[in-house]
Parts: structure tokens; sequence; C-alpha cells
């Protein structure tokens, strides 16, 4: 008997929506696929005041929970930070009795300004995009989520020009599509640098 579909949670955050030219139409995307709940957290929660009971309703009913948000100052917009402050309390996601997340999946859907080679050591940033991620790791390990390698968009300032987006947005359906009918080897997405550069080898038949 085939697994059932997973059903995936997208917390969508970008504070400058007006601006963005990759993740509009990435959270486009996202809205346009059936086993994914998309939410733009700047529009539903524009004065920052985060319905907890309803976002911990949202994150028991879905088996990957994903963030999306552009990279800025090495970490996330602030309502997402708002989000995992107020959401993920005591008792429900970590310590005595938190076990709602256990056993799900979490990864971080982002974009960065500069491009991939100044994301390591001897770089502009001197760490890798999964090193500067690893508050996200370990709040996947204290919950107990599988944390997946980050879907990543480098140099998302020429993407348009470079026509990259098209490709980047196609990565993604494939990646949702994978994750939603378990064809993902959760075991090597666990352990890579990032997802989209070897996406193709990880999709299991």
């Amino acid at each position: 008997m085939p697994e059932a579909k997973k059903k995936i949670l997208v917390l969508f955050a970008h504070p400058s929506q007006e601006r963005s030219e990759v993740n509009k139409p990435l959270f486009a995307e996202c809205q346009q696929h059936g086993d994914v709940t998309a939410i733009d957290l700047y529009r539903e929660y524009p004065t920052f005041h985060i319905n907890i009971d309803k976002e911990q309703q949202r994150l028991t009913e879905h088996d990957v929970i994903i963030f999306m948000f552009p990279f800025y100052w090495y970490s996330t917009p602030a309502i997402l930070k708002q989000w995992q402050d107020l959401v993920l309390e005591y008792g429900f996601a970590y310590g005595t009795n938190g076990t709602a997340l256990k056993g799900k999946q979490f990864l971080c859907a982002i974009t960065a300004g500069g491009g991939e080679n100044a994301y390591k050591q001897e770089g502009f940033n001197h760490f890798t995009i999964r090193e500067l991620l690893r508050p996200m790791e370990q709040t996947a390990f204290l919950t107990g989520m599988e944390y997946l390698a980050p879907f990543v968009l480098f140099g998302a300032r020429n993407a348009v020009e470079e026509n990259r987006v098209h490709e980047h947005v196609h990565q993604l359906h494939t990646l949702l599509n994978a994750l939603s009918n378990n064809k993902l080897d959760i075991e090597q997405a666990k352990a890579l640098p990032q997802l989209n550069k070897s996406l193709a080898t990880l999709i299991q038949a």
C-alpha cells in the first residue's frame, strides 16, 4: 500500500514584497501546489499579533515545515523570529510533553543576494549558508524534527536579468512534489550543503 501524501506548510516572510523579484514567484508556486498550505506571515499578521493557537494547529496538521524568506543580515525577517518566539512554546515544541513536531521534516527555502563563492571560509561572508543557518538546524534538533539542507538561490539580485528565476521555481516545484509524494531521499537531503545542487539525485523512483 503506497504511503499517504505528506502535507506541506510553507511560512513565507518577506518584509518588502513590492521589491521582490524572486521570492514572490517562489511563493506563488507554493500557492498553486495542491499539497501545500502557503501562509504569507506579513499579510496575515500586519501588526505582528500572532495567533499562537492557530499557528500551532497548523503545525500539527502538516508533515513538512518550510520557512521561505530572503536571507537578510544572516537571519530571518523579524516576523518569522516573532513567530518562532511565540509559537514554538515549551510543552508544545520542546520540553516536557513538547513532542508536537517530533518526526516532521523541516527546511529553509531562502534567497541570498551574494554569489555562492561569497559563502565560504575564504569568501566575503566567511561561512557557508548551512553554517549560517545553524540556529535553524538546532531548532529542528531541539524540537525533534528532521533538518534538511537548505534550498538556496544565490545571487538573487541578478537572477532576473540572468534568466535564472524560472529554473529555480521549477526546481522548487520538483522539490515540493518529491516531498509530498515521499520520493525524496531524506538521509541524503539531511547531509548535503544545499538541496538544489543535487536535487535530481535525491528523488527516488
